[in-house]
């Protein structure tokens, strides 16, 4: 099955994160210290180890990244960076297979020290991504075998072992099934199983992490020591120093409410059993990457006593611990999960990653279930909390996504914990595999981006026009009339009246949404999606046609949801809007009052690269600017709100 996509929104963001992003990627990458580790680690310069001790991982992630790109778009400079990079990490490699700056360079005896916090086993994971990506994009086992004699060295060390061997970060286990994937060795599933099963299984986790924080301090005091000598015997030397994250605003006992939630397990997911977890906690990215790893397993092994748990544990995300971007994460001490219908706009983390990790859960729910709910949460993420980390530019992001922003919080070429941008990077890279998916005698499309689908049973082409305008053009090529079922998914945000289907001229009734018993705390609800089925047999170029009707929609909070009262998020499509203050002056958007009856939909060609632009006037009579939220921060710094007065 490949898939390409050809032009339109989409195609326009892959260009610029081909041709700008992954290079500028790399430049911070040398320019920050992180390259320069792996060379003091491979003894071929001597220096001082910069950055945090997982900034291996930012490394790995930016190959990974480099690599699905060169998959789409292969470029001499980029693979000429690639080979050099996998050529520097091999050399940096331990012969038995184990590599991590870190302890490599500060503490050459130790060996998977304090797993809930230094995240050993995180870079590990990104590192073995990053061969399976490599991989698959050029069919070259230089990088893979790398990975592999670190999966090798994980097995050995952890496979067997108890509860205290878990990782407080997870993302080795995503890594472990990818690279049992593609190798079909059962010690890489078996091991991705026993970190997953062995969660929330250690009843004397506060302690065991009191005493871990307590190591992770020394040894950090161990470093300092040794950076003051060495910058004593090297005068020359001068310290990169790393910008600082956004500002984000913290709600009263943050800093206690985060203790609590690490001692209790929640912050790692490791307060319960896998099974028994049914309510999202903690860290939203560790969250998140291990309910993907979850739904993979499930698939890989089909054990299906995992599955409730995830419906249930996703049910509640939904309708209580999301925001209306699909943004989760509302705690910015814990960079995690509040508690249900705790959604204020101004403290919304909603980090980057964790839309990210999002998307790449729901994906695996869709393959695992075959439910459309899933596919139109990844769309709604994938348009709104995961498009706005990324600037039009390619070369400035943003972390922390709040919906109201007074100030402090920019797009900035990098981070000080730049995990995001390289992660934007391989996501968008490998867009195109979320567009559809195939069995035996069916094809989803789950996305509708225009793009050709080579599978076994038809090629696809779509052109569509989203998310500006709701015109979607599907045609069939078949070799000989095939009877399949072409499965279309009827997005959430789709009224079932105005919603108009032709396969060839011919009219297809539309299936109203399904009824909900819980209305969201976000007022999106993506249970709302749904399949259209055509099943026929069909002949080389049918063309089935999809109007969507794209009203401007009014959502509003659920009652509990503290200070939305009289307020409405925009919405259009699928995308959120917002209004900043670059496109409305002399007006206070925080307090203003817009007539929801003078709302229109206007498209303008100039503005921030093509875009529709929603206006309308205030109560005052003051014409007000609505802009897609994912492009609010591209013109400098302003401030911003999704919620306003009606």
């Amino acid at each position: 099955m490949k898939t390409k996509i050809t032009s339109g929104f989409w195609r326009d963001r892959l260009e610029v994160n081909a041709q700008r992003a992954i290079f500028h990627q790399w430049e911070q990458l040398e320019a920050s210290g992180c390259i320069e580790n792996f060379h003091i680690a491979a003894g071929d310069v001597d220096g001082f180890r910069e950055g945090w001790f997982f900034a291996d991982s930012d490394a790995y992630k930016w190959l990974d990244a480099a690599s699905r790109i060169y998959a789409s778009f292969p470029n001499p400079q980029l693979d000429s960076v690639m080979d050099a990079f996998i050529t520097l990490v091999a050399r940096a490699q331990r012969p038995d297979g184990y590599i991590f700056t870190y302890n490599q360079i500060h503490f050459p005896t130790d060996r998977w020290k304090n797993l809930q916090i230094e995240h050993e086993l995180y870079c590990h994971g990104h590192l073995i991504e990053a061969g399976v990506s490599h991989y698959e994009a050029t069919a070259r086992t230089d990088m893979l075998a790398i990975a592999r004699r670190a999966a090798d060295r994980i097995v050995e060390d952890f496979l067997g072992k108890g509860t205290d061997h878990t990782p407080g970060h997870e993302e080795i286990e995503i890594a472990l099934l990818r690279l049992y994937k593609i190798t079909d060795h059962q010690p890489y599933l078996e091991m991705a199983r026993q970190f997953i099963e062995q969660r929330g299984r250690n009843p004397l986790f506060a302690l065991s992490l009191i005493r871990q924080n307590s190591s992770v301090g020394q040894r950090r005091n161990f470093i300092k020591q040794k950076k003051q000598e060495y910058l004593s015997a090297h005068p020359e030397f001068k310290p990169f120093q790393l910008p600082p994250d956004n500002a984000s605003k913290q709600p009263r006992y943050s800093r206690l409410r985060w203790q609590v939630n690490a001692l209790s397990g929640k912050y790692f997911q490791q307060h319960a059993p896998i099974r028994k977890q049914t309510v999202p906690v903690g860290h939203s990215v560790r969250f998140a990457y291990l309910e993907t790893a979850v739904a993979m397993l499930a698939r890989e092994n089909g054990d299906k006593t995992l599955i409730h748990a995830l419906e249930q544990v996703w049910e509640r995300m939904v309708t209580r611990r999301m925001y209306v971007t699909g943004g989760i994460g509302s705690v910015p001490g814990s960079e995690g999960f509040g508690n249900d219908y705790e959604l204020d706009p101004e403290y919304a983390y909603a980090e980057t990653c964790a839309a990210l990790a999002s998307l790449f859960w729901n994906w695996e729910m869709a393959q695992l279930t075959s439910e459309a709910k899933y596919s139109d949460l990844f769309e709604w993420q994938l348009y709104n909390a995961a498009a706005v980390g990324m600037g039009l530019d390619g070369t400035s992001y943003l972390y922390n996504n709040p919906l109201t922003c007074r100030g402090g919080v920019t797009r900035k070429p990098w981070y000080s914990v730049p995990c995001c941008p390289s992660n934007l990077s391989r996501t968008w890279a490998d867009l195109g595999k979320y567009i559809y998916s195939a069995n035996r005698d069916e094809i989803f499309i789950h996305q509708y981006i225009s793009s050709e689908y080579d599978g076994e049973l038809a090629k696809i082409e779509i052109r569509s026009e989203l998310p500006w305008m709701g015109k979607v053009k599907i045609t069939v090529d078949t070799s000989v009339p095939s009877e399949f079922t072409l499965n279309l998914r009827l997005p959430s945000w789709c009224e079932t009246e105005s919603t108009r289907v032709t396969c060839n001229g011919e009219f297809f009734p539309v299936t109203p949404a399904p009824q909900q018993s819980e209305i969201t705390a976000s007022g999106y609800d993506p249970r709302e999606g749904r399949w259209l089925n055509l099943k026929r047999i069909w002949n080389s170029g049918d063309v089935v046609e999809l109007n969507f009707d794209m009203p401007i929609q009014l959502r509003q909070a659920h009652p509990k949801v503290k200070g939305h009262r009289g307020k409405v998020a925009i919405t259009r499509g699928p995308l959120v809007y917002c209004l900043e203050s670059i496109d409305n002056p002399n007006v206070d958007i925080f307090s203003v009052a817009v007539v929801p009856k003078s709302l229109e939909a206007v498209f303008e060609r100039t503005a921030l690269g093509g875009i529709t632009k929603i206006i309308g006037q205030a109560k005052t009579g003051q014409p007000l600017t609505f802009v897609p939220y994912h492009l609010w921060g591209n013109r400098g710094e302003s401030t911003m709100t999704v919620w306003v007065n009606e």
